[in-house]
């Protein structure tokens, strides 16, 4: 059997279990990076919601200063997730003595929450808008 060439047993064995270490660590690797994935695009749609509302209220002339207000997002934005927010406009900053015609600006605390399987997450939004004092805002900010 001088001239016979192949691999022993041994080798195959070796090299079968070098492989086996190798699979496991990629696949675990894998597994992570789809965890990952999954909990960042969770993430980016929550604060996409979060600024969709936010624009929402801020624009809206209507929105109560010191009043909190709260809701769910529609499943058809909010894919499987179940998400919800929370927001309390209130006055940030204003002259001394405010009079009608006055700039004032209103700060917008807007809280993101959704479930990631029993755990409530959430993340936290803040914006601003300026506005004019009207006659009958002059003593009535909180």
């Amino acid at each position: 059997m001088k001239g016979s060439r192949g691999f022993t047993l041994l080798e195959v064995m070796v090299a079968a279990l070098i492989m086996a270490v190798a699979i496991v660590g990629l696949l675990t690797g894998i597994s992570g990076s789809t965890r990952n994935a999954a909990r960042l695009r969770d993430y980016d749609r929550v604060t996409q919601l979060g600024r969709l509302r936010m624009n929402e209220l801020l624009v809206d002339w209507k929105t109560p200063l010191g009043v909190e207000l709260a809701g769910e997002f529609d499943p058809a934005q909010a894919g499987p997730l179940k998400a919800g927010w929370r927001a309390k406009m209130s006055n940030f900053e204003q002259p001394p003595s405010p009079a009608a015609g006055d700039l004032v600006l209103d700060r917008l605390q807007l809280e993101i929450w959704w479930m990631d399987g029993r755990i409530r997450k959430s993340v936290v939004l803040e914006g601003f808008r300026q506005r004019i004092l009207l006659p009958a805002d002059v003593g009535a900010t909180p």
